[in-house]
């Protein structure tokens, strides 16, 4: 069986260290090659770095390495004996809250890193808030360069509080603290010897051990077809399955389903996954579905449970972060990409803007501009299958695209 995967994100202000977090864990837990690491020593004696610039290994635009900042999101894998994983390394300036939702929107967990220095900032409170709107199931807030405040506890203790007091007002589920020094390791991939008082375990075991297997919604039962197979040769002369990727739940050879929009009823005839055939399979896996009845079914539609359908309408409300120059035109019309289906809209209604420093909604200013988030009511050609952001973070998810450029435009969240 493959190991388990776990997708996660780095987040926190400019210089608070998250490349070289992102360095160290890589070279501590010996994922790198040995030519890659002698390149990036070259590269920091040239610079007259005092240490081995660990932070070179993920910032790999030519204007990050001159600035020192991370601009786009650099995406690392590594494994360790116990699990796989995939790290975005998302940028910490203001004008790039995009990236960040972009490299975020798919984590099982997000390492937002404080300066132990500045403590908790406005940058803090606005990635906490961008974590908890993407639903990510686990935070670990990383205290960094605790050797500059001589590894003292009360330092810890103290933005501890602060930032428990914030996110308590938001919808975190799992919220992690962990001391470190990126830059000279401790309590990265090994225990730190400075810091006696602190029995936590390391980075690398809280990510080895963490457990991710409920972060997936399991209950309620959404399959978007994403393509029908008709294969029409002479072996498979009335074969039609119907493939996609399992959005939530569990279905069961055996099972009654239902069909959206059609709403016509069947029987799951038989779950096979690469020709191999299943008693039953669960989010997030791609399958080939084949029912009982022949019933027309194409791209778009999804198949549920008659007692657990989601949420079917042409009045969708979202709060979406912007990602374009051009700010959102209210009355506009955009694409719109949900699941497997394809649909037109109209902006209704910009109800709101969020000042995610503060958390307070800003009603006298519906000017949505890049990297703003806003709560928008959506109205679209035709209805979609979906639930809310955080019960399902797949059906609760949509993205705007401009028809005239083809550019994603938007990332919304239905709320």
């Amino acid at each position: 069986m493959g190991m388990e995967l776990l997708r996660f994100t780095t987040a926190g202000s400019v210089d608070d260290g998250k490349s070289t977090l992102i360095g160290r864990l890589l070279y501590d837990s010996k994922s790198i090659f040995e030519d890659q690491y002698e390149a990036i020593e070259e590269t920091s004696k040239r610079k007259g770095d005092e240490h081995v610039n660990l932070a070179l290994l993920t910032d790999g635009l030519r204007a990050e390495r001159e600035q020192g900042i991370t601009i786009d999101v650099a995406y690392r894998y590594f494994a360790t004996p116990n699990r796989k994983f995939i790290i975005a390394d998302t940028p910490g300036h203001i004008q790039y809250t995009r990236n960040m939702v972009t490299g975020a929107s798919t984590a099982n967990l997000a390492l937002i890193l404080v300066d132990a220095r500045n403590g908790v900032v406005e940058q803090t409170h606005r990635h906490t808030f961008i974590a908890s709107a993407l639903g990510i199931p686990h935070i670990v807030f990383c205290i960094n360069k605790m050797d500059l405040v001589d590894y003292e506890e009360s330092v810890f203790i103290k933005i501890r509080k602060e930032i428990e007091s914030f996110s308590s007002k938001l919808e975190v589920k799992d919220v992690r603290f962990i001391p470190i020094s990126a830059l000279h390791g401790d309590n990265i991939v090994n225990d730190s010897e400075h810091m006696p008082w602190y029995r936590g375990g390391t980075l690398l075991y809280l990510l080895e051990n963490i457990h991710i297997g409920s972060d997936h919604n399991h209950i309620d039962c959404r399959f978007p077809v994403q393509h029908v197979i008709r294969p029409q040769s002479d072996d498979y002369h009335d074969f039609r399955g119907y493939a996609g990727r399992i959005a939530g739940g569990v279905f069961k050879r055996g099972d009654e389903v239902m069909i959206l929009p059609s709403g016509f009823t069947s029987r799951i005839k038989a779950i096979s996954n690469h020709n191999k055939e299943l008693k039953e399979a669960f989010a997030p896996q791609s399958v080939c579905l084949t029912l009982e009845d022949d019933i027309d079914i194409s791209r778009g539609d999804m198949i549920v449970r008659e007692n657990n359908q989601p949420t079917i309408g042409q009045d969708v409300d979202v709060l979406v972060c912007w990602l374009n120059p051009r700010p959102m035109q209210p009355s506009g019309k955009y694409a719109v990409k949900h699941t497997t289906n394809d649909v037109r809209c109209i902006v209704k209604e910009i109800l709101y803007k969020v000042d995610i420093n503060s958390l307070h909604r800003v009603e006298d200013d519906k000017q949505v501009g890049m990297n703003d988030i806003a709560r928008v009511r959506l109205r679209t050609t035709k209805p979609l299958f979906f639930d809310r952001y955080a019960r399902n973070r797949i059906t609760g998810s949509l993205i705007l695209i401009d028809e005239g450029t083809n550019e994603t435009v938007g990332a919304a969240m239905v709320i």
